[in-house]
């Protein structure tokens, strides 16, 4: 009877218990964030540690994994600016100088905390691979890792309200773990059409101590947008869109 026990208890410990499909989760947050190709109008406000503040309304286009651009409507210094980023490539194109200049991920066009990766944001599942999921009682941890090392952050941890399959707070880590900056999205918003997401994103660094940027989503649908929208060519023309 005792040996039927032991039996009984080893085989029900060894029950396997099934992981969590961590690139299945980052995919539904992703596409919970954005729709796949959607256009967008945001604002962004770069905050100084004196409380000075500079803001940039920038309508923004996406289609598929791997092609974001961006026109910048204000301020006066800034409008007719457009960005265009294919993969891992990126450019700016300011009108009176006419000719596409090649950018970097880790630059920023608008200063402050948020990058240009942050700006012209891919899905996160096209830069990254989920290396590890954690669970507790309301949120997953997703530990991710650059899939190439042109990324602008080596690694990733997510947190992910279980509720909503949405994101709270991201940490962007260097591939030593250093802390390089936070992001936190709040004011979960519904903008129509199956769009439930965070509203707000906000970012700061242990770097850049005292700056704090603000990302605001005023409008963001889905919409087809012609691969012409995201070449070189067209750069100029981006504020055709709207």
């Amino acid at each position: 009877m005792q040996n039927i026990l032991i039996c009984f208890l080893a085989m029900t410990f060894a029950t396997p218990v099934y992981a969590i499909d961590g690139d299945q989760l980052l995919n539904t947050v992703d596409r919970n964030l954005n729709p796949e190709t959607y256009e967008s109008y945001r604002k962004l406000i770069n905050i100084e540690p004196d409380g000075s503040k500079r803001e940039f309304i920038l309508f923004t286009v996406k289609k598929g994994q791997d092609r974001v651009a961006s026109l910048f409507l204000s301020p006066a210094s800034e409008k007719g600016r457009s960005t265009l980023r294919l993969g891992e490539n990126m450019w700016l194109y300011i009108p009176n100088v006419g000719k596409p200049i090649r950018i970097t991920s880790i630059q920023s066009v608008v200063g402050g905390v948020f990058n240009n990766s942050d700006i012209l944001r891919l899905d996160y599942a096209s830069e990254y691979k989920v290396s590890k999921v954690e669970e507790s009682n309301d949120q997953y941890l997703l530990h991710l890792k650059a899939r190439t090392k042109s990324i602008a952050y080596d690694k990733l941890k997510m947190w992910v309200h279980k509720g909503e399959l949405l994101p709270t707070k991201v940490e962007c880590l260097t591939e030593a773990n250093m802390l390089i900056k936070t992001l936190y999205f709040k004011k979960v918003q519904d903008f129509g059409d199956g769009i439930v997401r965070p509203s707000v994103i906000e970012t700061d660094s242990p770097l850049y101590k005292g700056y704090r940027s603000i990302m605001i989503f005023a409008k963001i649908k889905e919409r087809d947008l012609p691969d012409e929208a995201f070449t070189l060519n067209f750069l100029p023309r981006v504020k055709s869109l709207r």
